[in-house]
């Protein structure tokens, strides 16, 4: 008898444990073509002989389903592990940011609530200041309101303005509400800025004051004021209309603080019309009486220059002659 003990009769007896891990892989190989995809896999390559290789272990695999087979086992299994640890560790290590994750609570929202706005302005600094307070009559028990300042660039409702910021309050179960107020500095001071929440009477109360802006007239001096140089004079007045071609204007009145003409010998002589002063006199001629006079040397006075005429000009009849050498006074 060439069959095994234990078998049922007709059955073919009991499968070796060869025929058992061939089925097993049949079935491993039936079960990977349904659920891989052989396409998307980096390690599997058909060569030219017609087989297939696995790029990872370096191994030849006859068909398909045993390159699947081989991919459920052991070794290509450690070396998946193996290939990404490498590439894990020669990969550079970038900071990851910080996320902070907010759990946005979902409550049904009852409506906004009452609100009371008051302008006030503080006579001793000058300082405007708005009075806010809000009503949450059906607030959350252990809730307080919270409120922030949101920039005009923040918000997504109305165009961007940088003029204005927007002032939120928030509690629930009620809606956020917003109020849009000037963006000029606040003044963080304790007296001047402070919040209040009565649990009595559900009211949340809030106070800000602004801050004055720096007036026109305390800007800095220009540099050339501050290092002491006066400003460049203005231009000159543009002509008068109405002048001829080629016409002078009028010369421009002379300032009272210029001193007034030296007086001539024969008296003052007026200005003439073209605006220019008058040439001097021609030098005296030779038959003058002053012709032939020599000024004489006196004590502590220099010696005189003999007259010169202008250039151009000859003088007529008058002998030039050298100045006599100063007095000895040592003597």
């Amino acid at each position: 008898m060439d069959r095994e003990w234990g078998s049922k009769p007709g059955s073919g007896g009991a499968a070796s444990a060869q025929n058992e891990a061939i089925d097993r892989r049949e079935r491993l190989r039936r079960l990977a073509l349904e659920t891989i995809d052989l396409a998307k896999d980096p390690y599997f390559m058909r060569n030219h002989l017609g087989s297939y290789e696995c790029k990872l272990c370096l191994t030849l695999h006859n068909n398909e389903g045993n390159y699947l087979a081989h991919t459920q086992g052991k070794r290509h299994q450690t070396n998946l592990a193996k290939r990404a640890a490498r590439e894990a560790k020669d990969a550079p290590a970038l900071p990851q940011p910080n996320k902070r994750k907010v759990n946005i609570r979902k409550t049904v929202k009852i409506g906004r609530p009452g609100y009371r706005v008051t302008k006030q302005f503080d006579p001793e600094t000058k300082q405007r200041s708005l009075l806010f307070q809000i009503e949450y009559p059906e607030i959350e028990d252990n809730t307080k309101p919270r409120h922030r300042f949101m920039s005009s660039y923040e918000q997504r409702i109305e165009a961007n303005d940088k003029r204005f910021q927007y002032l939120l309050f928030a509690a629930e179960p009620y809606e956020i509400i917003s109020f849009k107020v000037p963006s000029t500095e606040i003044d963080k001071s304790t007296p001047k800025f402070f919040s209040h929440w009565d649990p009595d009477s559900k009211m949340f109360t809030l106070q800000l004051y602004f801050k004055l802006k720096p007036p026109e007239a305390n800007k800095p001096q220009s540099v050339a004021a501050a290092n002491g140089t006066l400003p460049s004079q203005p231009p000159p007045p543009p002509p008068l209309q109405g002048l001829a071609a080629g016409s002078r204007p009028p010369p421009p009145p002379l300032p009272a603080s210029l001193p007034p003409p030296p007086p001539m010998g024969n008296g003052p002589r007026p200005m003439p019309p073209g605006g220019a002063p008058p040439a001097p006199p021609p030098p005296p001629g030779g038959s003058g009486a002053m012709a032939n006079f020599t000024p004489g040397n006196q004590v502590g006075r220099p010696p005189m220059l003999p007259p010169q005429g202008f250039p151009g000009q000859q003088m007529q009849g008058q002998v030039m002659r050298p100045p006599p050498p100063p007095p000895n006074m040592g003597q």
